[in-house]
């Protein structure tokens, strides 16, 4: 049976999330990457949309600078050891090589908003509502729409910008997410919410079930 829940789409001052797209994640030979050149090229395709609108974009690390930062966590996964300040591997991904105007936070453990001043930064912006996008849509991404939901954002999730090690955890997680704490949209359907919103036309998303 599935849960009944309303589609809330998008603010008129939405901003883009890209949570992890760093070199570590997206080159297969780090032991935390995977191949996923369709998901890059989908967040590519977000990304410029954002930047054409002028709207807020925030890319998010993962960095360790000492051996007290997660540690329970590093203890659980040795790989995230490998992500240190000096590494490539923590760099974002050179086909979305930040603007010198858009930030990059790191952060620690999963969320994009624990342990950072994402909300803040958010506000500060005004931003009313948040797309995430990213890597990896069980870990990472999963823990900032939980978030984004928890500090009242809408959250819209396109479905071909995120990715996971995973494909059944990744269709899993997205079911999850779409059942209840954000939406879940084809690329497509995201781009035509946010061609709406420029337009002046809201943000309310089109039930795709």
């Amino acid at each position: 049976m599935n849960l009944e829940r309303n589609r809330l789409g998008l603010g008129q001052r939405p901003a883009l999330i890209l949570v992890d797209l760093i070199n570590g994640f997206t080159d297969p030979a780090c032991a935390l990457g995977s191949h996923c050149p369709s998901v890059v090229a989908a967040n590519a395709e977000l990304l410029s949309t954002f930047r054409n609108l002028g709207w807020s974009v925030f890319f998010t690390t993962v960095v360790y600078r000492n051996p007290q930062q997660a540690k329970v966590f590093r203890n659980r996964i040795n790989a995230l050891n490998l992500l240190k300040p000096e590494s490539r591997w923590v760099q974002v991904d050179p086909a979305l090589t930040p603007l010198a105007s858009e930030s990059v936070l790191e952060k620690q453990w999963a969320s994009a908003f624990f342990g950072t001043d994402l909300h803040d930064r958010l506000e500060r912006a005004g931003a009313d509502s948040l797309v995430v996008s990213g890597l990896t849509t069980s870990g990472c991404v999963r823990a900032t729409v939980v978030d984004g939901l928890q500090h009242d954002y809408r959250v819209v999730v396109p479905r071909e910008a995120v990715g996971d090690r995973n494909p059944s955890a990744h269709e899993a997680n997205l079911f999850d997410m779409d059942a209840k704490y954000g939406d879940v949209l084809g690329l497509d359907a995201v781009q035509g919410l946010l061609a709406r919103i420029a337009d002046g036309c809201g943000g309310q998303s089109v039930r795709q079930d």
